[in-house]
């Protein structure tokens, strides 16, 4: 089968590459078929010339196979189905030239090949799009390198390596400092440290400091760099360190042809006309022997002026102080003038230096050391011998060269300093969890003369490709153990016999620092040594035609290396009397450069080595460190950080010598191929399996050569192993994974032949079908036109053989026939249209002269309608001036009583006060009562006392008898008749004590029983109270609905007469009658008045009891004067029932503080127990005969309130005097019932009271006062109905008045009215207190008619407000906003319910003009949708809701705000609804920024859900069945943190989510206008993820895949349709740029007509998108082909005319329309809104 397969590889018209020395490799095609034994192929190269190419018959070695066109131009080299070198070149240079692509994966490397031109692919939508991708799924990019190295520090939490190399000016530091941008922009932490930007900020100091210009580059780093990147746990930046390698020292003194210096000095002479530089004495820099030996000291296209302006930012950026800067500045001006000391010979062998020279002064004067110190050691040298020092003289050119060593360890020192204090200005506080090292390191060289520099170079680029080839090895084999394939050892070049030859024991690194050992050792000596002792190795060869030169075989090409130089480069000597001259200096910055320390080991770990740069040398030569041996311990350091992490590689080529953009030298890039490793990648997966494909694209690609009956086989798996082995025999040509099929080199091709032999034989077969049904069909048409004609031919003969004379003469009588007879019809119709128009003319005219009479007569009604119009308005005016002045003494009076209420209210505060104070005083008695405890426990010592002294009395008298017994024997009679006298009197002592002690037990035990039978009644009592301010509350309630029904009745009544006329003829006089009724309000004002004094007195009465109560309670202990001075301020504080209210509250204090004494006071006699309960007794009846007296006053109050209700219905009768005589009537007798009612319901509420109040004989005084009153209202209710008896025979004696009174009236009616307004809202807060009065009364009658049968209800009428109290404003935030969920309560609720809810609340307290109450309640409303949106951030539904209820509730605010604007669709009710006396216009900007930033909100979860559906629904999913947009390439993903078991998205996926969020909105009520934005929000995400994600994945450009994205904007679109969201949302014009490049896609792109069709229909995608995709275009099959460069070029100038346009290659995905809220009127009618049960909302009541 091998040979079978090679036969057809060589067969005719194959083509292969061939060796050309101008291109490396040429392609021809095979015109004949090769056979075995042939020593030659015949070739034919792609010009048209012929050739023969010569084989070795022996081992023939056939030229390599090119690849099919169709899998030219892939992301990852690894998958050419043919792997080697020419395939890799070709590959790269479509890419390169053609595609203009300049990222290409080469297996785990990622390969950039320097464009020399600035590119749009670095943005932060870019950095965006790549940021959570895994790697493979985009084109390739330095970005998708970074995330992969991110993401597996993240997964896998090891640490990671960039390791980026190259040659000079292949771009190195570009990408090292992309990657570290990358990681600056994805770990953002949000810290003021900026450490992030610090990490950025140091690339330009080092670039300044350590790049150069040279031949190759204009950025070349001098120098080799690890940055490690520190993260903390959450992987966020936390700081940084920078590793050095190998500064080339060098450079400073001495720099090629056409090469610069360190940019560092240039700039500092482009600045050196600046204040800050002038002390540093510098020139131009060409007049600088350091800075112009090159020829060049200015780079084409670069300000160094204004990179030393960068470069000072950075410094302070990284917080390097100013003076750190300007000593920097200072050591590098030294440097300068250094090299410019002019050293002359004086003889042979001596030299000197002019005292006057003025740059050895200015050097000395800037770096502070001594001019004769310097200037003598640098022209002598000083030799210590056995027994003396010895000073000698050296030669001008030891001197130079002792002066340039002096130049290059001084900024060798400086370079050092500056990046020990970036890694300082980079560490910032916090413990590092984890790193990325980014490695920009030199690759490997070979020049024309290679020298130290070279050879370390190319050392160190040995030892990463070892430890890359080991990485490789190790990655392919743990991809074929994962897939279960046999593991078999692949031969690969292992590089390490070349690391010996350079590093092993006596190798060239030992040899070298041997030879170096001796003082006169030489470069010639040490070569000779390699000669003898290397001289067997293969890998060292000797020059045939030099002596002074070694060659190194390495693992890129073979290196030859000048000996010169290399002992004192690894020597880097400088003479001691100089250093020690350096470290006296006064100059802090040079001194500490060159003081000693102690020798360090190499044994250190990688991350706390510094700069691995020759250190201080100590003063003892024998220990000093050569270079050759620093930067080999520090190549160690490195490779063993590198080992412990996961390595990452970018391989940089430079495409061309000449800088020259988008140019591709074949031969530069394959040696740099063959240097960096990319070949001997190709080579390992070559020698294995390299094309895998798994079942699913294998099935897909490849089901085109499968059987019917393979097809019809469920297993997909099955059927692809089934096919293969029928298609390939050699089972060795592939394996079987697990998951995927691994293919041998060039099977995948084979594939691809038989896939387009069979396309191109079904396509012969179609065209032949097509052709023949084409032939056939023209064929017919031809068939039947020939019928045609030949019928019509036939026709004409027929007629012209049946037409004769007679026949035409008949035909032309029939013509003159029908002239006469469509005349005479002609003219009867225009008779009967003439008469038509006479008629109407007649009529018109007619018309039109009535029309021009009415008119006339309209006119003078008019005149004299103005006449009495312009009357009115000045009657009008003077009335307006009246009411003016009426309205101010009324607004002045009310003042005044609003003030006398203020005044009241702070009194009855006092009175509490008062009454706590009396409480504390009772508490001072109960502490008198203590002391007196405490006498009579004193009195108790006494008495112990005294027993004491009669003990010792008793004791006396025993030893005065002892005393006397001797002297008198009758004393002891005496003495005996004494005893027994004493012990009689101790008995009669002790029976009394035990009787008083059981008379103190017994009345211990009766007053506990009285205790609790007091308890009991005050608790008895407690609950009685509770009970009453229950029914208060409930009364209250009552009362207001009574009042809003009566409301509603009156308005009612005013809205039954329409007919004006008739009211102006009954009522035109009556505005006589107002006076009156102003002399009534006048009087009943008088009358409230003396209903206020007697009240007063009143009150005072009810005081002088309760001082009589208090003294009574609390006079025994209290001060007298305490007592006096309440009973005297007591009076004049308490006149209102809410203070006899507050007082009697106080006296029940007074009795709990009483009842907490009684408590303690158990020791008290029986006396005061007792008479403690008759003060209990007295205090229960004067707490009733309070009572009573509080009733009394209320009923005065509601005789008040009646009086005032009367004046208010008679205010209302005025403005219904405009009603029929008939509807008066109807209206005053519904009146005297209402009056009725009260009348008889308050007389009967009196004689109850009265009957209650006869019980006690006390109050017979205050019984009269209330039939006074009583009778009182029984005259004003007579008055009443004698007025409304003289008021209807005012209107009967009206009833004949002229119609011309209807002017006057209307005047004084429209002025009684306006004056009744200002009335009614004048006396509005005067009917709340009577109202609160009275419903104080009524819940205190309530109490007393327990028993008594309820009044009938009357029906409740809501108006559209909620009340609830102030301390259960946190219960409604909790239950309305906080509890709320939306799933469970919108299921029982209309939308929108909660923002009704919450402004029916707000209504209430706009209702009663409580300003505090309604700003606690928004900014309670406000905090709390914040904190429920603040936490539940990510919740869809929850965002949705609140967004629709804060959008309810802005519109709510501002259709009830009384504006005009917003009243105009506004129903009767919801008008009167509106809010009355606060404006909360600042309220409705506080709601919009909220709304806002919910809708801000809201989007970001929609769009973090549909992010990860975009790309796989709209790109990657077929929707289009049959029709395969998949390239047959055989990519690996190259992440390995992918997820296995990944969700596989569709376009049908993104459309449900896209309904789930439409159904949520929708089901929340959300407003049409915002549920268009949203949509149009998400369409953008959609079009531009999609764009972008085009314009990144080179396989998604083919013709197919724009079939697939059209098929899915249709069904977009039908979406859109099927939702009723085409108008208004243009959805669809946000998907315009993604439609677009569909239709690029698909258009031809061949000819100028193309172009331009382009350019017109390609109007919203930008010039850098639309060359993009036509450079990305892809070909998915061999019938489809490239675009052209030349006509991308051709669109490219037709673009240059277009004006205006964005430059930026990707669209922001984070962009956001403005989104609006309009203003839609509601219709819900608040007072129908109905409270569901399951808020819980039982505390707030509908008004």
């Amino acid at each position: 089968m091998g040979g079978t397969r090679k036969a057809k590889s060589t067969a005719q018209y194959n083509r292969v590459w061939i060796p050309d020395e101008e291109h490396v490799w040429k392609s021809a095609e095979i015109l004949r078929d090769f056979k075995p034994g042939d020593d030659t192929l015949q070739l034919q190269f792609e010009d048209g010339t012929e050739m023969l190419y010569s084989l070795d018959t022996s081992s023939p070695q056939l030229p390599h196979l090119r690849n099919p066109d169709i899998l030219v131009g892939e992301n990852d080299l690894t998958a050419l189905s043919y792997l080697h070198e020419p395939a890799v070149l070709h590959n790269l240079k479509v890419r390169f030239v053609e595609s203009k692509i300049i990222y290409t994966y080469c297996g785990i490397i990622l390969v950039a090949v320097n464009p020399y031109k600035q590119l749009h692919i670095y943005g932060d939508a870019v950095i965006h799009a790549y940021s959570g991708q895994n790697m493979g799924d985009m084109d390739p990019h330095i970005f998708a390198v970074a995330e992969e190295a991110y993401k597996q520090m993240a997964r896998n939490n090891k640490n990671q390596s960039i390791i980026v190399s190259g040659e000079s000016g292949a771009g190195k530091t570009v990408s090292a400092r992309y990657a570290m941008r990358y990681f600056a922009m994805v770990s953002k932490s949000g810290s003021k440290t900026h450490v992030e930007d610090k990490v950025l900020a140091s690339n330009p100091i080092t670039e300044a400091i350590g790049n150069a210009k040279t031949t190759r580059n204009d950025n070349s780093s001098r120098f080799g760099k690890y940055t490690e990147i520190s993260f903390d746990r959450r992987y966020q930046i936390i700081g940084a360190n920078m590793r050095t390698y190998l500064l080339e020292k060098s450079r400073v003194v001495s720099q090629s042809e056409s090469e610069r210096n360190y940019h560092i000095f240039y700039q500092m002479c482009a600045c050196a006309d600046q204040p800050e530089f002038k002390s540093l004495r510098l020139l131009r820099a060409d007049e600088f022997r350091y800075t112009s030996m090159g020829g060049e000291t200015a780079i084409e296209g670069v300000d160094d002026r204004k990179d030393m302006e960068e470069t000072r930012r950075t410094f302070s950026l990284l917080g390097l102080t100013k003076d750190f800067q300007a000593d920097v500045f200072k050591v590098l001006a030294g440097i300068l003038h250094l090299g410019n000391v002019a050293i002359r010979n004086v003889g042979s062998d001596r030299s000197s230096i002019s005292s006057s020279d003025p740059h050895i002064a200015a050097f000395c004067d800037l770096l502070g050391v001594s001019p004769d110190g310097v200037t003598r050691w640098l022209c002598h040298r000083r030799f210590v011998m056995v027994a003396e020092t010895v000073v000698k003289p050296v030669t001008s050119k030891r001197a130079v060269n002792a002066r340039d060593a002096l130049a290059k360890q001084i900024y060798a020192h400086l370079f050092d300093c500056v990046i020990q204090k970036i890694n300082a200005a980079l560490q910032v506080p916090g413990k590092q969890h984890s790193f990325i090292g980014v490695l920009d390191i030199y690759g490997f060289e070979t020049f024309d003369i290679n020298s130290f520099e070279q050879f370390c170079i190319n050392y160190a680029n040995e030892k990463l490709q070892q430890q890359f080839n080991l990485h490789v090895f190790k990655l392919e084999q743990e991809e074929y153990m994962k897939e279960d394939i046999p593991w078999t050892l692949i031969d690969f070049y292992d590089n390490q016999p070349v690391i010996d030859l350079i590093e092993a024991k006596m190798g060239i690194l030992d040899l070298l620092d041997e030879e170096c050992l001796f003082p006169q050792g030489t470069d010639q000596n040490w070569l000779q040594k390699l000669y003898n002792y290397l001289a067997d190795n293969p890998l060292f060869e000797k020059p045939r035609m030099s002596n002074e030169a070694f060659i190194i075989q390495h693992f890129a090409d073979k290196v030859e290396y000048q000996c010169w130089g290399f002992l004192e480069k690894n020597r880097d000597t400088l003479y001691e009397e100089l250093i020690d001259t350096m470290r006296t200096s006064k100059f802090p910055l040079l001194a500490n450069f060159f003081l000693e320390e102690e020798p360090g080991g190499v044994g250190s770990k990688g991350i706390k080595v510094r700069p691995a740069r020759p250190g201080v040398k100590p003063t003892n030569k024998n220990l000093r460190t050569t270079v050759g041996e620093k930067f080999r311990s520090s190549l160690y350091l490195l490779m063993e950080t590198l080992n412990a992490t996961t390595p990452h590689y970018v391989r940089c080529i430079k495409p061309n010598e000449e800088k020259m953009p988008f140019e591709y030298d074949s031969k530069r890039v394959v040696q740099q191929l063959r240097a960096c490793g990319v070949l001997e990648t190709i080579h390992i997966s070559a020698q294995s399996y390299p094309s895998r494909w798994t079942y699913i694209e294998f099935y897909s690609r490849y089901s085109i050569l499968m059987s019917q009956q393979e097809l019809v086989l469920t297993d997909k798996k099955q059927t692809c192993r089934t096919v293969l082995q029928r298609l390939i025999q050699d089972s060795n040509q592939y394996k079987f994974g697990r998951t995927k099929i691994f293919f041998r080199a060039g099977q995948v091709a084979y594939l691809e032949k038989l896939r387009l032999d069979r396309l191109r034989g079904a396509c012969v077969t179609i065209q032949k079908h097509v052709r023949g049904w084409s032939h056939r069909r023209t064929f017919l048409r031809m068939r039947e036109a020939a019928i045609i004609l030949q019928q019509y031919v036939r026709g004409q003969r027929r007629i012209r053989k049946s037409v004769t004379a007679a026949a035409l003469k008949q035909g032309w009588a029939a013509v003159v026939i029908q002239r006469y007879w469509r005349g005479h019809l002609t003219r009867q119709i225009f008779r009967m249209v003439r008469s038509s128009s006479i008629i109407i003319q007649a009529f018109t005219r007619g018309w039109i002269a009535r029309k021009r009479y009415k008119k006339m007569v309209e006119v003078q009604k008019a005149l004299i309608l103005q006449k009495y119009a312009r009357a009115w308005l000045a009657r009008r005016r003077f009335q307006t001036l009246r009411r003016l002045v009426h309205n101010v003494q009324l607004s002045y009076r009310c003042q005044q009583l609003r003030k006398k209420l203020e005044d009241q209210g702070k009194e009855n505060c006092g009175l509490l006060e008062r009454l706590t104070s009396l409480a504390g005083a009772h508490a001072q008695g109960l502490d008198k009562l203590h002391s007196l405890e405490a006498q009579l426990g004193k009195s108790a010592t006494e008495k112990a006392s005294l027993e004491e002294r009669s003990k010792k009395s008793k004791e006396d008298a025993a030893k005065t008898i002892a005393q006397l017994q001797q002297e008198k024997d009758g004393f002891i009679v005496q003495k005996q008749d004494l005893e027994k006298k004493l012990a009689d009197t101790a008995t009669e002592m002790k029976d009394g004590f035990d009787q008083i002690k059981t008379t103190l037990k017994e009345d211990l035990e009766r007053e506990e029983r009285l205790r609790k039978i007091a308890e009991n009644n005050l608790d008895l009592q407690k609950e009685d109270h509770e009970k009453e301010v229950e029914i208060l509350r409930e009364e209250n309630r009552r009362l207001k609905e009574e009042r809003v029904r009566l409301q509603r009745q009156t308005e009612e009544g005013a809205q039954v007469n329409t007919d004006l006329q008739d009211q102006v003829i009954q009522l035109t006089k009556h505005v006589k009658v107002i006076p009156e009724l102003r002399k009534d309000l006048h009087n009943l004002q008088t009358q409230r008045d003396d209903l206020d004094r007697r009240m007063k007195g009143q009150s005072e009465e009810a005081i002088a009891k309760m001082s009589v109560i208090t003294r009574q309670l609390l006079g025994g202990m209290m001060e007298e004067e305490v007592i006096s001075r309440l009973a005297s301020d007591g009076p004049e504080q308490i006149y209102e029932a809410g203070d006899l209210l507050t007082a009697f509250d106080g006296l029940q204090k007074a009795t709990r503080v009483l009842e907490r004494k009684q408590k303690e006071q158990k020791e008290v006699s029986d006396s005061q127990v007792e008479g403690l309960t008759f003060k209990v007794e007295h205090l229960q009846n004067e707490n009733n005969q309070l009572q009573k007296l509080f009733q009394e006053k209320m009923s005065v109050n509601d005789s008040i309130g009646q009086e005032v209700t009367r004046l208010n219905q008679e205010n209302m009768v005025i403005p219904e005097l405009k009603q029929t005589v008939s509807e008066l009537q109807r209206h005053k007798q519904e009146l005297e019932e209402q009056l009725e009612e009260q009348t008889r319901g308050m007389t009967e509420q009196i004689e109850e009271i009265s009957k209650k109040l006869q019980m006690n004989v006390e109050e017979e005084a205050s019984q009269r006062r209330l039939l006074e009153q009583h009778e009182q209202v029984e005259r004003e209710k007579e008055e009443v109905e004698r007025r409304v008896e003289e008021l209807e025979e005012v209107l009967r004696r009206q009833k004949n008045t002229e119609t011309e009174a209807k002017t006057r009236f209307t005047q004084e009616a429209s002025r009684l009215t306006a004056e009744n307004m200002d009335f009614e809202e004048q006396l509005d807060m005067k009917d709340r207190l009577i109202r609160k009065l009275q419903n104080k009364i009524k819940s205190l009658q309530t109490s007393e008619k327990a028993n008594q049968t309820p009044a009938p209800t009357i029906p409740k009428e809501y108006l559209g407000m909620l009340e609830y109290k102030r301390e259960d404003e946190p219960k409604l935030i909790q239950y309305i906003i906080l509890d709320l969920k939306p799933r469970g309560v919108v299921v029982n609720m209309i939308p929108n319910m909660a923002a009704q809810l919450l402004f029916m609340c707000v209504r209430h307290a706009d209702y009663l003009n409580d300003g505090a109450k309604l700003k606690s309640l928004m900014n309670a409303i406000i905090s709390g949708v914040k904190k429920v949106i603040t936490d539940h951030q990510a919740d869809f539904e929850l965002l949705s809701f609140w967004l629709s209820n804060m959008y309810h509730m802005l519109n709510c605010l501002k259709q009830y705000s009384g504006e005009e604007e917003f009243m105009k669709q506004n129903s009767p009710r919801q008008k009167k609804n509106c809010l009355q006396n606060f404006d909360l216009s600042e309220h409705r900007q506080i709601f919009s920024d909220l709304a806002i930033r919910i809708y801000h909100q809201f989007i970001s979860v929609m769009e973090k859900a549909l992010m990860p559906m975009i790309v796989p629904g709209m790109l990657e999913h077929e929707s289009l069945q049959g029709i395969s947009s998949m390239k047959p390439t055989g990519f690996r993903k190259r992440s390995s943190s992918i997820y296995e078991d990944q969700e596989i998205y569709t376009i049908s996926s993104l459309l449900q989510q896209l309904s789930l969020y439409h159904s949520t909105m929708s089901q929340h009520g959300m407003e049409e206008g915002l549920v268009r934005q949203a949509v149009k929000q998400t369409f953008f995400l959609v079009g531009a993820a999609t764009l972008n994600n085009i314009l990144l994945r080179k396989d998604m450009c083919s013709c197919r895949k724009g079939m697939q994205i059209r098929c899915n904007i249709s069904y977009l679109e039908e979406w859109l349709k099927e939702k009723d969201l085409v108008q208004g949302t243009s959805a669809m014009e946000t998907l315009k740029p993604l439609c677009q490049a569909a239709w690029l896609l698909q258009v031809n792109k061949t000819t100028d007509d193309d172009a331009k069709e382009i350019i017109e229909q390609c109007s919203e995608l930008n010039t850098v998108q639309i060359v993009k995709i036509l450079n990305s275009y892809t070909p998915i099959d061999d019938f489809e082909k490239r675009v052209a460069p030349s006509f991308v070029r051709k669109v490219q100038g037709l673009l240059q005319d277009r004006e205006g346009g964005s430059s930026q290659l990707m669209l922001d995905t984070q962009y956001r329309f403005q989104v609006t809220f309009p203003f839609t009127p509601s219709s819900q009618a608040l007072e129908l809104l109905q409270l569901p049960s399951s808020l819980r909302l039982g505390f707030i009541t509908r008004i």
